[in-house]
């Protein structure tokens, strides 16, 4: 873009002289980051989501969690999942073993569908208690977040 400037000798002449405006236009920028901005926003929860589970809800406060968590899903058909790989109850202990083998940060999450008993969850956290992880982190689902009142 070329803007118009003064110059003694070209006011006498009557001749406008122009020079180039070396200017960066950051406008088209700033629209595309913000609609990706938008995009990664809407589907970043969509990412988190991994197995189905009906969860049991409490009112709780959320635990900061560590860049590579792993997450054992148990659904209400008793299948169980570490993070998306479905995994048969009796070897869920050697994989965790092997995946925990070099980490420091002993710590896992556990989902488990509201619909089971007791006593399965309790055998599934002894399964993870067995492969060495000393934290277990209970996933539920806030009811003021989903709207459910409980059970």
């Amino acid at each position: 873009m070329f803007t118009p400037f003064d110059d003694k000798d070209d006011k006498k002449s009557g001749v406008s002289s122009y020079r180039l405006m070396s200017e960066i236009n950051v406008t088209p920028f700033v629209d595309v980051m913000l609609v990706l901005l938008v995009i990664f926003m809407v589907t970043a929860p969509i990412l988190v989501h991994g197995i189905k589970v009906r969860l049991p809800s409490a009112a709780a406060r959320a635990l900061k969690a560590p860049e590579k968590t792993i997450v054992v899903a148990v659904t209400s058909n008793r299948a169980v999942y570490i993070n998306k790989f479905r995994v048969a109850l009796p070897v869920l202990t050697e994989k965790l073993a092997a995946i925990y083998k070099h980490r420091k940060d002993k710590q896992i999450f556990l989902k488990a569908s509201s619909s089971l008993s007791y006593g399965y969850v309790i055998k599934v956290m002894a399964a993870i208690k067995d492969a060495g992880i000393t934290k277990i982190g209970m996933v539920t689902a806030n009811p003021k977040l989903t709207g459910r009142t409980g059970g």
